[in-house]
């Protein structure tokens, strides 16, 4: 399924598309979107005061996560997490403080602009167990079985081969490593006329794939999926995307995998 949706999208159109709405995430973060951003949306969502506290203002306000998975991630000091997608730094600066000094976080993000953010929040914070490269989440350049956790936001729908940003978290783990997300899936295959349409992909609905194949693309990339929950208090804001919510299903959940 993933592969053929794969072949159908203009892959390079909705690189475009996905890099421009996030560029306007980085820098215009009190424009109109699809969804909801920043602190009231993290709260709800479940982050705590603690958490927030050791995140910059700047990253919050930019903060487009679908869900919170930290509790499901069980961060430990001394982890090295992989964040995909990293966008304006959130949730490397929660994992920041879990991992603490010892530990390390890599951010991956293709979006120059959410890189540039976040590296000069990152460097403001003086925050050394972080850093960010560009790349993309389907081929991060990072050693094999570098990481003991990987976390991912709202970001793995957008990929066109989602198949193969499983199979590369696979890869960046180590045996035993922990897949911790958030993302949104459907309850009903969506139609052509809406998986084939690269904005709505770029605004986190066209993308979104069928829970069960979701579910079996981890497994098939030697993944076991551990845990998974509905991330309720997540909502989309316009429209269309409200509609497609009703008919097709279109949720946010969070899932917990550990790489076999």
């Amino acid at each position: 399924m993933t592969a053929t949706l794969a072949a159908r999208v203009n892959t390079v159109d909705l690189a475009g598309r996905v890099t421009a709405m996030y560029t306007d995430v980085a820098l215009r973060p009190k424009g109109e979107f699809h969804f909801e951003m920043g602190r009231t949306l993290a709260e709800r969502l479940g982050y705590s005061a603690s958490e927030l506290s050791r995140v910059p203002e700047d990253a919050i306000e930019s903060f487009a996560g679908v869900g919170y998975y930290f509790d499901l991630a069980a961060i430990q000091p001394g982890d090295v997490v992989i964040d995909l997608g990293s966008g304006s730094g959130m949730d490397t600066f929660v994992a920041a403080a879990k991992v603490g000094v010892e530990g390390q976080v890599v951010g991956i993000d293709m979006t120059d602009a959410q890189l540039e953010k976040a590296e000069r929040l990152r460097l403001a914070g003086r925050i050394s167990q972080v850093e960010y490269r560009k790349g993309y989440i389907d081929e991060t350049g990072l050693p094999d079985a570098s990481g003991d956790v990987v976390i991912s936001n709202g970001v793995i729908n957008l990929a066109a081969d989602k198949a193969g940003v499983f199979r590369e978290a696979a890869r960046v783990l180590r045996p035993g490593g922990r897949l911790a997300i958030a993302d949104i899936v459907t309850d009903r295959r969506l139609p052509e006329q809406i998986s084939c349409d690269a904005t709505l992909w770029a605004a986190c609905i066209g993308g979104a794939m069928q829970v069960d194949d979701y579910v079996e693309a981890i497994e098939q990339a030697g993944f076991t999926v551990n845990v998974m929950k509905a991330n309720r208090e997540y909502r989309f804001l316009s429209k269309s995307a409200q509609g497609a919510t009703k008919q097709y299903g279109v949720r946010s959940v969070s899932l917990l995998a550990t790489s076999r």
